[in-house]
Parts: structure tokens; sequence; C-alpha cells
């Protein structure tokens, strides 16, 4: 496969390698620019307060009571980092926020719902991909309220007050996310992925406490994201079970009719439509997903 991509698309190599390497050469160029540049004001403030390297810490008003190695990364992991490397992990959580909106709420049910309506109705791409992803997110955000009022009230507003460091304010913040995982997550699904983890019983069991409290989130995070396919799609089944009729009993009409050569959802689909509106299915299906929650 290599190979033929090689003969085929050899330009389109060159310019992604070219491209790569200029990216690359930027990104070194700008942080050795700017920490050259930090450093000379560094020396500079030093030279113009007539003190030596070092004294300024303790001496200046300014430094007293500060930890010059102090960073995001050291509260977090307990490494220190500059500046450019805290940059980049900003810009890593914010292309990895999609996987854990998806991963760690309810959107994934949301959206998967949504398509299989789509699919039973044979609308083709009506409502767009837009629209279900704008709707399964607005849904997600309605029915995650609770848990994200409890992070900012336990977890951000004391963080940004200063009374909770960064790792206290991350552990206080899984809580919450964790007690809605769990409780929407079957009891099967988690002992697999404990099992599969080889995770050490403790010495009173895996009991709800600890589960809550001490169990780690590459187990309940998968765990959650199973029970939620399977839901899913179970709700998907019943959702096909009206339109699948309406399919048969036009199916069947057809045949007998004699007009075998026109297609039975041409004919099915205007049906579907109608019985979707009369039975108010956008009401009862919003209703259903978000009854379908455990607080």
């Amino acid at each position: 496969m290599l190979k033929r991509l090689l003969e085929s698309d050899k330009k389109l190599l060159v310019r992604f390698a070219v491209s790569l390497f200029v990216t690359i050469f930027l990104a070194v160029l700008f942080v050795t620019v700017r920490s050259y540049a930090e450093a000379s004001s560094s020396s500079e403030q030093i030279v113009n307060s007539g003190a030596q390297a070092g004294e300024y810490l303790d001496n200046d008003p300014e430094y007293v009571g500060d930890e010059p190695t102090a960073s995001v990364l050291q509260q977090v992991i307990g490494v220190d980092a500059s500046q450019p490397l805290e940059i980049i992990l900003l810009l890593t959580l914010i292309a990895l926020a999609p996987s854990l909106l998806i991963m760690m709420t309810c959107f994934t049910r949301i959206v998967i719902v949504m398509s299989f309506l789509r699919t039973a109705m044979q609308t083709q791409s009506t409502p767009p991909n837009i629209v279900i992803t704008g709707m399964s997110l607005l849904l997600t955000i309605f029915v995650m309220a609770p848990v994200f009022t409890e992070i900012n009230e336990i977890a951000y507003q004391p963080y940004v007050n200063e009374e909770l460091t960064m790792e206290e304010a991350l552990d206080k913040a899984s809580v919450p996310l964790k007690r809605f995982m769990l409780k929407q997550t079957s009891s099967d699904d988690l002992d697999f992925f404990i099992d599969l983890s080889n995770t050490e019983e403790p010495e009173g069991g895996f009991t709800e406490e600890y589960i809550q409290n001490d169990l780690s989130l590459t187990v309940i995070v998968p765990s959650f994201m199973i029970s939620e396919l399977k839901r899913a799609f179970q709700m998907g089944f019943m959702i096909f079970i009206p339109f699948l009729i309406i399919d048969i009993v036009v199916g069947s009409t057809l045949m007998s009719m004699g007009m075998m050569m026109l297609p039975p959802a041409m004919i099915s689909m205007p049906f579907k439509i109608l019985v979707f509106v009369l039975a108010d299915g956008w009401n009862l299906l919003i209703g259903s997903l978000v009854s379908s929650y455990n607080w």
C-alpha cells in the first residue's frame, strides 16, 4: 500500500514533508526566540536593579513569596515546565476536548439514537449531520447541567479563589463525573473492565464508596461507554419497530397490486413522516432520552 502511494502521489507526499518540516522549524524558532527574549529581559531587570543573579527573588517585593519553578504542569503532574511546553499542553487538551465530551457525557447515546431515527425513517440526509450534532450537544448540556454546576461549585470556584491547588481541584471535579457515569453503567460492564484491568480487590471489597472515590477513570470511562452503546442500540431497535411495520404493510400492498417495479421506500417514507408527526415523535424521543438517565 505504501509503495502504491509513493508511486501515485509523490508530489502530495513531497508537499506534506515540506510543510511538516517548515512547521517544525518555525515552532522551534519561535520557542528559541521567545526563550532568548525572556532571558534577556530578566538580565536587564537584574542589571537595572543593581542586584546579582538570584538575589532579586529574596529582596524584590514583586517576587517575594513566589516559587520561580511553579507552573500548571508542576501542580498537575509534579514536573516543572517552561511556558512554551504549557502552551503545547493547553493545545493538546483543546484537541482532546471533543473526545472527552463524547466519552464522559451523554452525547454518545443521544447522537446514536438520532442517527437510528434518521435511518429508520429513510430520509437519507434529513435532518443533516450538523443538525443532529447540534441537537445532541444541546441535549447533552441540558442533561449534564447539574453535574457541571456541582463541578463549578466544589472545584472551579475554589480554584479560582486560590482555595485549592489544581491537583485538588481536578480530584474534586472528577467525583461528580464519576458519580454520573457510574449511575449509567451496568454492574456487568464495570466488573468486566475491572477484571480486564487486573485491579486488585481491596480488603473490604469493591464497595460503592471505593468505586466512587478510588476506582480509576481508566476503568470507569470504558465501562460507561460500553453501557451507553448498549442502551443506544436498544433504543434504536425500539425506534425501528413501528417504521418496519409500515415498510411491511406498504411492501405487501404493492406486491398484492402487482406494482413490483415501484420502490416501496418511495411510498412508505411519506407515511413514516406522517405517523412520526402525528404521534408528536420529537417530544416522545427527546423525553425518552432525557428520562433514560439515572440521577
